[in-house]
Order: structure tokens, then C-alpha cells, then sequence
């Protein structure tokens, strides 16, 4: 039976959410590592927001969930009142196609295509007509200051500017919710702060949530709120825009030490 919707219709609701996986083990009675359990995160305005907590808090398998590349093992995950953890795999492709922007610490950029075919790609595997998908590709590319590299393979451009296709690309069917899984891994300093402003920037100009996961205070400075993963659970959130990194890492710290 398929659960009905949250009253309040936020943009995103994650409730009860639990996820297990089984470990390599000769002994039958080895026990599953949860990684999620029992998260609740609600988000009902548009806005930059950060997901923090140690290595094996959870975060990236909270994303993961939330985009549908896995499921849960109990709980619900509403996107725009839609129930992601109800959709069949044939939903799950149209919704990751079409209602939602991922972004990755790789930019999974094709190597054969350039900064135009990459970023349009989703929408050829859609079959949108080609004329209309390469004047938005265009549009994109040019607000995100590519105007000129739209035409240079992967191997021509510098890490921030494949991050900025890959930025494009999630952004060319307008997405209700942008991911980020540690999407400045891979950049250096000056290319991480560029687009941590221009991830702000997308949220505020587009009136979009963008959901970032990220261990590093510096990068959760410039987001609105920050929320704190510890033990698969969430330990709290706080405001978090305008705070010095410092500040922030002693304040997400001290919400993990206290519960």
C-alpha cells in the first residue's frame, strides 16, 4: 500500500529512513552494518544546506537514498510531495532524469563529447528535440562563465570548469533538488570557494534546494543550515550561514559529542 502524503507538503521530508547492508563474513551469524537509523531531515524552503558528519556517519548513503540509487530499508522520502521510496525503477529513472540534479566528487564527464554534449546528454537520452536542448545547453553553460569552453573536450578543461559542465548538466531540465556528494574533492582551494558561491548562487537565483554533503566546514560555511549526521542518526542542525569555519566545526562538534 502506498503511504499517503505528508500533510505539509515540504519540498524534502526524510522520515524514519533505515538502511542495513550485509558485511563478507564466513559466520553465519555476522551481523549487517546500518549505516542509516531511523534519519528524519526536513527542508521546506529553498536554500543551500550542508550534510556533515564523520567518515561512516551515513552521509553519502543519505544521498544516495534520497536520489533514488538505493533503497531504504523502512521509511519514506518525500521530494515536492512525491514518494521517492514508493517509485517503481522505471519512476526512479524519470525522476533522477527530470526532477533531480546530482552532482559528484568525479564529474563523470564523457571524454568523446565536449562541454555542450555533456551537459545536453540526459536530454538525448530523453529524446528532447536536439534544436531545443542545445540552445538551453548553451544558456547554461554561458551563465556558468563556459561561454567559451563550450566546445572543448574534458581533457581541455581544468578541474572547476568539468565541474561546471557537470553543474550544467544537472541543471538542464530545471531539477526541484540539486545533490552534491563532496563535490569539491577533486579542486583545489580557489576552484572549491568558486563554486561553493556559485552552488549558492544556484539555490537563491533558481529558488531550488541544493543538499550538499561535505566534512568540511569551510564548505558548510556558505550554506544556510547546517545538519549533523552521527551513528546513522541526525544529531542536529543549525543555522550556519556567516559563521567562520572555526565557529562551525566547533558547533557541529559539539552537537555530535552531546547526543
Amino acid at each position: 500500500m502506498t503511504p499517503s502524503t505528508p500533510s505539509a507538503d515540504p519540498r524534502l521530508a526524510v522520515r524514519g529512513i533505515r538502511k542495513s547492508y550485509p558485511i563478507a563474513s564466513s559466520q553465519k551469524s555476522a551481523r549487517p552494518v546500518e549505516a542509516l537509523a531511523g534519519v528524519d531531515l526536513v527542508i521546506d524552503e529553498p536554500g543551500f544546506y550542508a550534510v556533515m558528519g564523520r567518515s561512516g556517519s551515513g552521509k553519502s548513503t543519505l544521498l544516495h537514498l534520497v536520489a533514488g540509487l538505493d533503497r531504504p530499508d523502512s521509511g519514506e522520502i518525500w521530494v515536492a510531495g512525491r514518494g521517492v521510496h514508493a517509485m517503481t525503477e522505471s519512476e526512479l529513472v524519470l525522476y533522477r532524469r527530470r526532477d533531480l540534479g546530482i552532482i559528484f566528487q568525479q564529474f563523470n564527464l564523457l571524454p568523446t563529447l565536449d562541454a555542450l554534449g555533456n551537459t545536453i546528454l540526459p536530454g538525448l537520452l530523453d529524446r528532447r528535440p536536439t534544436t531545443q536542448l542545445r540552445e538551453r545547453g548553451r544558456e547554461l553553460l554561458e551563465q556558468l562563465g563556459l561561454a567559451d569552453r563550450m566546445h572543448h573536450r574534458p581533457e581541455a578543461l581544468s578541474g572547476g570548469e568539468q565541474q561546471r559542465v557537470a553543474i550544467a548538466r544537472a541543471l538542464l531540465f530545471s531539477p526541484t533538488l540539486l545533490l552534491a556528494d563532496e563535490p569539491t574533492g577533486s579542486l583545489d582551494s580557489h576552484s572549491s570557494e568558486v563554486l561553493w558561491q556559485l552552488l549558492e548562487e544556484t539555490a537563491a537565483q533558481r529558488g531550488i534546494i541544493v543538499l550538499m554533503v561535505t566534512h568540511e566546514p569551510v564548505a558548510a560555511a556558505h550554506c544556510r543550515r547546517t545538519f549533523v549526521l552521527k551513528d546513522g542518526r541526525v544529531a542536529g542542525d543549525f543555522e550556519s550561514h556567516g559563521l567562520d569555519p572555526t565557529q562551525l566545526a566547533h558547533r557541529s562538534s559539539e552537537l555530535a559529542r552531546t547526543t
